[in-house]
């Protein structure tokens, strides 16, 4: 029987595609070439205008077949198999193409069910899971509760060297408690272990797997080739157990570290997706006919780490004078072209459901700045303020921070260090630097890396017993409205006390061929999150 309505569909892409094409022939530049418009005549800025608005309308219709080439920020020869090893977003996003975790994100940041159809817990320290029935890895063999257990436990083995170890050390035990049914008992309540399962690292393989030479998982997609340090080819899953994903037949995944170089890739037709595409790039890309970018309003951010362990930022004074001084909107409009949310001095946004909208926001007063400088008795000096390309933004904000300093009769002198070595030689090693953290999955996780009293990552070595006590009676607390509270309380806290200055969040920035339809927003990383492969179709 013939299917008319995609018949239909077919067609009008296919019309679609020819006046793009057709456009761009006329004006002398070829559909994947375009740079600009500026010699094309009435007539065939008007087919062009018609072609992709047609081509946005049949976006949103799903089809199947198509083979995409895309491109993330980094690729390496330990580009990994094992999702217990992963490391970079080329990885992530390899492990999500050919693996699931018991659940996963949505737009939200909420875990949803995935492998595992339910989870539920009546005191956040033992949970139990229902996996869906009929799930087959790629070689055929239905998913069994064994091969949850020997997943989750091999990051506690420390042969297996797995980059969730630290947070692997929380389960107590792992238990099959029948052929669909798994038990994880913590060492201590955790309300975000769904959250914590929902990240690539947690995805499952098959019980005893301990060579990755292939990739044997249930993911949408299975493994064609693989190459580390230059690509990895899948195809698409015809058994997947989510009916009607995914999409695509075939996928390329190649890292390109350089970003100019990404968006050329992707204006010349050469791939059809990028990750991280920096905001001066944005309006070349939305005025390169058939490309656009996707944001996600995210929680990646840029800090002014001021370290209370060491002179002058030991002070609290000279620390508020530093935070009065930030010029936020000005740093969201030239230095990220507005792509950014305004942060409050604290590593929560706006976005985050647990997000402390009530308290007020720090503005910059120069005025109050200087009250507090002169209160520090710092007025005079010369502080050295270290920034790096490492951290995205930083040697800007830096700029604009010794401006505004210079204001109040304060002398900053930027030293800017080379992007190679900076996290190990520079970040937290100067009373004055910068830091660049990424989103987390789950507010515990954040804090609990970057500022409990204890953590490695506690960047301005802020000490704080409440805040600690919260943080574990966070992490136990099942009632969302009382958790929400207590997160409240913790962001004040660091708002109102803690060594870190945080102007603004980063918006993830993808850029893609319009071509391409299902791109969303999962705002763990880009390329929704890194699970985009089971959700896109491609209009080609």
């Amino acid at each position: 029987m013939v299917n008319r309505n995609k018949d239909s569909v077919d067609q009008q892409r296919r019309k679609s595609l020819r006046l793009l094409a057709g456009a761009g022939a006329a004006a002398g530049l070829g559909y994947l070439g375009w740079t600009a418009l500026s010699d094309s005549s009435d007539e065939t800025e008007l087919q062009r205008r018609l072609a992709l608005a047609e081509l946005d309308r049949l976006g949103n219709t799903p089809v199947r077949g198509g083979r995409i080439r895309v491109a993330s920020l980094s690729i390496s020869t330990a580009d990994t198999l094992d999702p217990a090893k992963g490391s970079l977003s080329t990885d992530y996003v390899r492990h999500n193409m050919l693996y699931n975790g018991l659940t996963r994100f949505d737009e939200h940041l909420d875990a949803q069910p995935s492998l595992a159809q339910s989870f539920s817990s009546s005191d956040q320290t033992t949970w139990l899971f229902e996996l869906q029935p009929g799930v087959e890895f790629h070689d055929g063999k239905s998913l069994h509760a064994d091969d949850v257990v020997y997943s989750l436990l091999r990051h506690k083995d420390p042969a297996t060297a797995s980059k969730g170890a630290a947070v692997a050390a929380q389960f107590s035990a792992v238990r099959a408690r029948g052929p669909l049914q798994v038990e994880i008992e913590l060492n201590g309540p955790n309300a975000d272990l769904p959250q914590i399962l929902a990240t690539s690292h947690f995805t499952i393989i098959q019980d005893g797997t301990k060579e990755f030479r292939t990739a044997i998982g249930t993911g949408p997609f299975k493994l064609k080739e693989f190459v580390p340090g230059v690509r990895t080819i899948v195809e698409r899953n015809e058994n997947y157990w989510r009916e009607g994903r995914p999409y695509l037949d075939e996928i390329e995944l190649i890292g390109i570290p350089d970003e100019t170089a990404r968006v050329n890739a992707l204006l010349s037709g050469d791939v059809q997706l990028i990750i991280a595409v920096n905001p001066r790039s944005i309006r070349r890309i939305n005025q390169t006919p058939g490309f656009a970018v996707k944001e996600t309003p995210s929680g990646l951010y840029t800090n002014l780490i001021m370290r209370q362990d060491m002179y002058p930022s030991s002070n609290p004074d000279f620390v508020l004078a530093m935070k009065y001084l930030m010029d936020r909107d000005l740093i969201k409009r030239a230095l990220f072209r507005g792509y950014a949310t305004i942060g409050n001095d604290h590593p929560v946004p706006p976005s985050h459901r647990f997000y402390a909208s009530d308290l007020p926001q720090r503005p910059h007063d120069p005025d109050r700045a200087l009250y507090h400088l002169k209160k520090s008795g710092m007025t005079g000096a010369r502080y050295p303020l270290f920034a790096s390309p490492a951290a995205e933004g930083s040697v800007d904000m830096a700029t604009l921070l010794q401006l505004s300093a210079s204001k109040v009769g304060l002398k900053l002198g930027v030293n800017r260090v080379p992007g190679d070595g900076y996290w190990s030689n520079h970040w937290m090693k100067h009373p004055l630097s910068f830091g660049n953290i990424n989103p987390r999955p789950s507010l515990d996780l954040l804090f609990s890396l970057f500022f409990k009293s204890s953590a490695p990552w506690n960047e301005s070595a802020w000490k704080n017993p409440q805040f600690d006590q919260l943080l574990l009676a966070a992490r136990a607390e099942g009632d969302q409205a009382r958790r929400k509270q207590m997160y409240v309380d913790m962001q004040t806290l660091i708002h109102n006390e803690a060594g870190i200055g945080v102007p603004v969040f980063l918006s993830l920035i993808d850029g893609f061929d319009r071509r391409l339809g299902g791109l969303g927003s999962i705002p763990v990383g880009g390329l929704m999150g890194y699970s985009f492969a089971e959700h896109v179709w491609w209009h080609g």
